[in-house]
């Protein structure tokens, strides 16, 4: 027989990862008279991730308590092709997940009536209740989940982003200051091939071998070769590995859940409720412009005046990149698609800016799909993935049981 805890908290968040890290502590900058829960099944929150972002994506009202959480900043940073190479001026930072969690723990610690539930499994979930394994049920006036990228397991995936990233200790300073995003210049198999370098320090670099390919399978002995053969002909003086991250992240052309939320249910997000960029796998910015707007609604409007409107928002801009990772997957074929990315990063550096956003300007769109198209463009190849249907995807976040 489930038992109820009281007295009721004004927000309960299921799931530890990013994003309802970062709404609990919106909620806590903007609104601290509300008392709020985390109910997270492992001993920590976060997992093992780091999490990067340009720094400008980042909305005024969301500086505050995510400066808090960086854990490396660079004023700049590189991009290299074989017939492009270009610095761009704009502020890049880094979070680790062990900041992530230090930082919200100690802010539940100072915020009285909020408590973190730590190694507590959700087995039933609904609007304004959760329960526990073992039968505890917690009530509130607002539930919000994100617990896993597990939406999209009946999703259209046009491909996937796969990587392999080594932190390195090194003997001798690092040979780069300021970070690579994407050196395309090492040989292109698998679809597009990218290193990307973030130098934290000048004895220790992240070096990540990142693949946007047809298929899942990732062998992590012959990339951890490719990375260190890679840091070995460019200056990098291993000494050891200190930290791996490994990861495969599905990249739709076509959402198909339920409306979010569903008739009951809770509020969904994080990557669960599809909230984010479905082209790069980037969920910080549209994570923390979400969370800002859940601590500015009113309690009471938010279910059915806030949330609709940002369902709506999010979904406008999700048809549109859907439709990128359609042309790209489906125009071009796996050695061409180099070129796509190259021809991106000459667009003017606010259209850059917005993409990773997710905040794109009509005529940003333009300027992306307009034009003389890239080498290698097939129409026959697109026609053919999208069985004929040449009109853009539709887009229904889901609800739901993370890039976070």
């Amino acid at each position: 027989m489930a038992t109820s805890e009281q007295p009721e908290l004004d927000f309960l968040l299921v799931g530890g990862g990013l994003g309802n890290a970062l709404i609990a502590l919106a909620l806590f900058a903007h609104r601290p008279e509300l008392k709020v829960g985390l109910v997270e099944q492992g001993r920590t929150l976060g997992g093992n991730h780091l999490w990067c972002f340009h720094a400008g994506d980042v909305d005024e009202a969301a500086r505050g308590f995510v400066s808090q959480l960086v854990s490396a900043r660079w004023p700049r940073y590189d991009v290299r092709f074989p017939e492009l190479s270009r610095t761009l001026e704009e502020p890049y930072a880094a979070v680790r997940s062990e900041r992530l969690d230090e930082v919200v723990r100690g802010a539940f610690a100072a915020q009285r009536g909020s408590r973190l539930y730590l190694e507590s499994r959700a087995v039933r979930v609904t609007d304004r209740t959760v329960t526990l394994e073992g039968g505890r049920e917690l009530r509130a006036r607002t539930v919000i989940e994100s617990r896993g990228p597990d939406a999209l397991a009946s999703s259209e995936r046009a491909g996937y982003q796969k990587f392999l990233g080594l932190e390195l200790k090194l003997r001798c300073p690092s040979p780069i200051s300021h970070p690579v995003l994407m050196d395309a210049l090492v040989p292109q198999r698998d679809g597009f091939r990218f290193m990307y370098a973030l130098p934290f320090s000048s004895d220790r670099v992240l070096l990540e071998d990142t693949y946007f390919s047809d298929d899942k399978q990732l062998d992590r002995e012959a990339l951890e070769r490719e990375i260190l053969q890679y840091a070995a002909n460019h200056g990098f003086d291993v000494e050891s590995v200190v930290r791996e991250e490994v990861g495969v992240l599905p990249l739709p052309t076509r959402l198909r859940p339920e409306p979010n939320p569903a008739p009951g249910g809770p509020l969904v997000a994080g990557y669960q409720g599809a909230w984010f960029h479905p082209v790069t796998g980037y969920s910080f910015p549209v994570a923390a412009r979400l969370a800002c707007a859940i601590a500015a609604a009113e309690p009471g409007a938010l279910r059915e005046q806030v949330w609709p409107r940002l369902v709506r928002e999010q979904r406008a801009q999700l048809r549109y990149c859907l439709l990128l990772n359609k042309l790209f997957f489906g125009a071009f074929a796996p050695d061409q698609r180099l070129n796509v990315i190259e021809r991106f990063y000459r667009l003017p550096p606010e259209s850059v800016r917005r993409f990773y956003a997710m905040t794109l300007s009509r005529g940003d769109r333009l300027r992306i799909l307009c034009g003389r198209p890239p080498r290698g463009f097939s129409l026959s190849r697109a026609l053919s993935a999208s069985g004929g249907d040449s009109a853009p995807p539709s887009v229904r976040p889901t609800p739901g049981g993370a890039l976070s």
